[in-house]
């Protein structure tokens, strides 16, 4: 699927299946990749039932496949190599509203870091990573879509990592804050990352007529995109 979010959506529904679910849960308990006969004897379900919800799995990318002859033989009547399945090393999860912690926890880290080696006071370290990693989307933006002009890319972009836009009157409201819980608790420190993350974001994209303001208001993030 083309949509980030729907693909975690399927991947989480094609668990709600029961058996499908045990199939998953028995393969990723265990210590070494399960074949289809593993699952099957395991479980207490015949072989294909079995082999169907395993490559069912695979197909909504929350198990992997591998080869081998379990035989320890190879060569010519050495049979073919069993299917055998793993959990797969990406990460499923679907928040709504949307929300990104993996982007601020990865540019809280990265500040901290820096901090403890240079000795800078980490608020500002912080500011300037958030700063460079918004220019960094805002460029890969226009670079994925060259057809789209400049707020095009942007409002895919802002679309794409939960913030919601919705243009207004020439401004652009962000409906729902990716950070919702750290900003509540830690106010000043994450709506300022946020801010550096949007106002890079429109210079790497090269959006102008847009200028990122901290404006608070409930049900909204903190930070809104003032038109000129």
């Amino acid at each position: 699927m083309d949509d980030p979010l729907s693909a975690q959506v399927a991947a989480v529904a094609a668990l709600a299946e029961p058996t499908r679910r045990r199939v998953y849960d028995h393969v990723v308990r265990s210590r070494e990749p399960v074949g289809r006969d593993d699952a099957a004897a395991a479980l207490g379900v015949p072989r294909p039932t079995a082999a169907f919800h395993l490559d069912r799995l695979v197909v909504d990318g929350l198990l992997d496949v591998s080869y081998e002859r379990r035989t320890g033989r190879s060569g010519p009547g050495a049979g073919r190599p069993a299917k055998l399945y793993r959990r797969a090393e990406c990460s499923v999860s679907v928040s709504l509203p949307a929300r990104r912690y993996d982007l601020a926890g990865d540019l809280l880290a990265a500040a901290l870091v820096q901090a403890q080696r240079t000795g800078e006071p980490p608020a500002e370290v912080l500011a300037w990573q958030a700063r460079e990693r918004g220019t960094e989307l805002g460029g890969s933006a226009r670079d994925d879509d060259p057809e789209v002009d400049a707020r095009g890319a942007v409002l895919r972009l802002l679309e794409a990592q939960g913030f919601e836009p919705r243009v207004e009157d020439g401004d652009v409201v962000l409906v729902n804050c990716p950070f919702h819980s750290l900003a509540q608790q830690h106010t000043d420190l994450v709506c300022g990352m946020n801010l550096q993350l949007l106002e890079g974001v429109l210079a790497g994209a090269e959006a102008t007529g847009w200028t990122a303001q901290l404006r608070p208001q409930p049900g909204a993030c903190c930070v809104r995109l003032d038109g000129d």
